[in-house]
């Protein structure tokens, strides 16, 4: 008999009732080390008191109207992200999949009221993770994603990972409408695109009148150590799609975008029932408040750095069960020599949580507001863990 939760997941057999911070406190009483933060999303923590007060006082004036009407919240958390970005404008969604079908409509809409309707292919790279929508698994095009899924969403061009020559000769096709990229690949492996790579796809998109799409759900708002991964590389994209940290907890996304991106988007060709409601918002304005601090970003960058050091080491007296670690900022991935399952596996028993990814890789995505004592003691766990993987190694 089926489940009553539909059983797409393969769920641990955990349950977690309360969070604090970094950690999650299971129903039987064990407290575990968060490194997953929701993937990615819990980006202050569980609980973290500022946002917890934010959500509590708007609950206690208005929890939706719908975007019929004008919404105060809303309206702040856009101005806010409009002057710390490059962007113009702001539409808000409740997750990064809804972020992907408005970043693809929006590039198509673009050069068909430019007057160029055949630019309708959007490039994409092998690895890439957009979503589960129709549009989001077609864009991957990977076969674990669209097995059974067909016939699929047309006008997707699938590039090798890294490949640049690939990529400056399907650009040069006068039928593609945009480059949509994640700067660091999260589900494909914590694979970060070089900087030259992200400056050369902006000038290629430059150079063919076509639009540079960023996938910054997971990599996006401090999680690199900047508020945004593309400003490692010091461009801009044209539309950039934004959720998981944004909400610190709370389901919200967003697609940001300039004005010439997305000046054909006009009043009937999007929405949105929920998207934008102002408990989101409400939170989303404290969570950008807090990252977006210079000085929260510049704490980010000096822990991303002691905990990186120390996974080095990790690495180093591991090799039976670590190959090497990449990543930029708390966006890291031990690449295993061991199976990647079994150290996430064995880490339980240790009370630590990561997240497997691709590319034999595990991931460690820990609230932004990891402190120096919790890395220390991260690492002692993940120094236990490979001592029980290398044994049956």
């Amino acid at each position: 008999m089926i489940a009553s939760v539909l059983p797409t997941y393969s769920r641990a057999p955990l349950t977690f009732v309360k969070g604090e911070g970094v950690w999650l406190i299971e129903a039987d009483g064990r407290r575990f080390l968060d490194l997953g933060a929701g993937i990615a999303v819990n980006a202050l923590g569980h609980a973290h008191p500022a946002l917890v007060e934010a959500l509590t006082t708007q609950a206690g004036k208005l929890w939706h109207t719908s975007n019929l009407y004008h919404i105060g919240p809303q309206q702040d958390l856009a101005d806010a992200l409009v002057a710390q970005t490059f962007a113009d404008t702001v539409f808000f969604t409740n997750s990064g999949t809804e972020a992907c079908e408005l970043a693809v409509k929006m590039a198509r809409k673009h050069h068909h009221d430019a007057g160029h309707p055949e630019r309708s292919d959007i490039l994409t790279f092998e690895g890439a993770f957009h979503g589960r929508s129709s549009a989001g698994i077609a864009a991957a095009g990977s076969e674990k994603m669209t097995a059974g899924f067909g016939p699929l969403l047309p006008g997707f061009v699938h590039l090798p990972f890294g490949d640049m020559d690939a990529l400056e000769e399907a650009a040069a096709s006068p039928t593609v409408a945009a480059i949509m990229v994640e700067p660091v690949q999260g589900e494909g492996g914590i694979r970060p695109l070089a900087d030259a790579d992200l400056k050369a796809m902006r000038a290629l998109c430059n150079k063919h009148g076509i639009l540079l799409i960023l996938d910054e759900v997971q990599c996006g708002v401090g999680r690199t150590g900047k508020l945004f991964a593309h400003e490692w590389a010091g461009i801009t994209p044209d539309i950039m799609m934004v959720a998981k940290g944004i909400g610190g907890g709370f389901p919200l996304g967003a697609v940001l975008a300039t004005e010439h991106a997305a000046r054909a988007m006009t009043a009937g060709t999007h929405g949105s029932t929920y998207g934008g409601n102002p408990l989101a918002c409400a939170v989303g304005c404290k969570v950008l408040e807090i990252v977006g601090d210079p000085a929260f970003l510049a704490d980010v960058n000096r822990k991303a750095g002691l905990l990186r050091q120390k996974l080095e080491g990790l690495v180093a007296g591991n090799p039976a069960v670590f190959d090497s670690v990449r990543g930029l900022g708390l966006m890291l991935g031990l690449k295993c020599t061991a199976p990647n399952t079994d150290v996430v596996q064995t880490a339980y028993a240790e009370n630590l949580l990561t997240v497997p990814a691709a590319d034999n890789t595990v991931r460690l995505l820990p609230p932004l507001t990891i402190t120096d004592s919790e890395i220390d003691e991260a690492i002692n766990r993940l120094e236990r863990t490979a001592v029980k993987v290398a044994l049956h190694v």
